[in-house]
């Protein structure tokens, strides 16, 4: 494809400051992906929808059970602040599965991010707006259409699930994409009529059992990027704050983030299509893998400390700061190359319905914090 001559420029109109990161670039319109109505239906959606199902039949048989926190390490102050949270039905604002799918065979679920979600501004709003400047410029069918009702549907969940609260939006700043995904979900969260404010992770007060901000006003809704795992590792993590904040994403996501739910939901579901085999390391079964796999860690964000093996062979590896608490053993899936790029599909479930979809590309088939966002469309 050609770029549009003017796309830096949308860009910088809607805020999409994190176009270009590093010098490196991140929304990259020189290429896109064409699905056909089938594919989108049959298999992304269709598949989203029957993983989310999947997640919360784990989430049900598991909340209760102490050896699987054990196994998934899981930090026992969190354990009552997640039984707690699913039994009350904390609502969920979204999530991303991360999918390798090749347009022929079932979609195969790689993770799950479940907590701390990016790349939702580039799937809700810009690649909308490329594909509305595709069917009036003509650089794309005239019938062409795009996987993609998540800005409204984020937009009613935020209706549904805030009841009214002021809602404040943290994360660490410094971090451009961070910053831009959560200026875009609180301006969602405005255009639901919500009253909001946002603020660093680090400017979190904490008096008589109770989060302030900057202005001493108590933080009853908090929207958080920034993970579960993070938090319960900060100093403030044992507080009774903990369990008298209403947080998005709510903490029985936390079982969902960790990688050890992969191997759960095996275990419930073998030789489901859309499942890959997955067993702790540990497990003697991990062996049902054989000698072609990826081994990830439990805890692992942004494709970190990832090894892909062939027996003794190493495929592809990432460095990291993850690892101490443990791996999980994932089958490998071939995943589709074109022109020496490896996409996975990211399908978004806001609420409980599947919303659309991002394609995020790398070079390698470990997909990183340097993989680039490509526009899609149906046609």
């Amino acid at each position: 494809m050609k770029p549009r001559d003017d796309w830096r420029q949308r860009a910088d109109q809607v805020g999409f400051a994190y176009h270009t990161i590093n010098g490196e670039t991140y929304w990259d319109e020189s290429v896109c992906y064409s699905f056909t109505l089938r594919q989108i239906e049959d298999d992304i959606e269709s598949a989203t929808t029957e993983l989310w199902a999947l997640c919360k039949e784990f989430i049900s048989r598991t909340i209760d059970d102490q050896e699987a926190f054990e196994r998934m390490k899981i930090p026992r102050l969190a354990w009552n602040l997640i039984a707690e949270s699913w039994k009350r039905n904390d609502p969920t604002l979204y999530g991303r599965f991360d999918l390798a799918y090749d347009g022929h065979h079932p979609p195969k679920l790689l993770e799950f991010n479940a907590d701390t979600p990016t790349a939702v501004f580039e799937a809700a709003v810009f690649q909308w707006y490329w594909l509305e400047d595709g069917l009036s410029r003509g650089f794309l069918p005239a019938d062409g259409d795009q996987f993609n009702s998540i800005h409204e549907k984020l937009v009613t969940r935020w209706r549904e699930i805030a009841g009214g609260k002021l809602v404040h939006f943290v994360c660490m700043s410094r971090s451009v994409e961070d910053s831009g995904t959560v200026a875009y979900l609180e301006d969602c969260a405005k255009q639901a009529g919500l009253a909001t404010d946002v603020l660093d992770v680090s400017a979190i007060g904490l008096r008589r059992n109770t989060f302030v901000d900057l202005s001493g006003r108590a933080m009853q809704g908090v929207f958080k990027l920034y993970p579960w795992e993070f938090m319960f590792a900060d100093a403030f993590g044992g507080s009774p704050a903990m369990g008298n904040t209403q947080f998005i994403e709510p903490p029985w996501k936390m079982l969902l983030s960790n990688k050890g739910m992969l191997a759960y939901l095996w275990e419930m579901e073998p030789s489901h299509p859309n499942l890959l085999p997955t067993f702790f390391e540990p497990d003697i079964r991990a062996a049902e893998v054989g000698t072609h796999y990826a081994r990830k860690p439990i805890w692992s964000r942004e494709g970190a400390n990832i090894t892909l093996l062939d027996g003794e062979k190493v495929l592809g590896q990432t460095g990291g700061t993850y690892g101490a608490e443990g791996y999980v053993r994932q089958s490998l899936v071939s995943m589709p190359e074109f022109s020496g790029n490896f996409p996975v599909i990211g399908s978004w479930i806001v609420g409980e319905v599947a919303a659309g979809m991002g394609v995020r590309e790398d070079t390698t088939c470990i997909t990183t914090d340097r993989a680039r966002f490509v526009p899609h469309f149906i046609g």
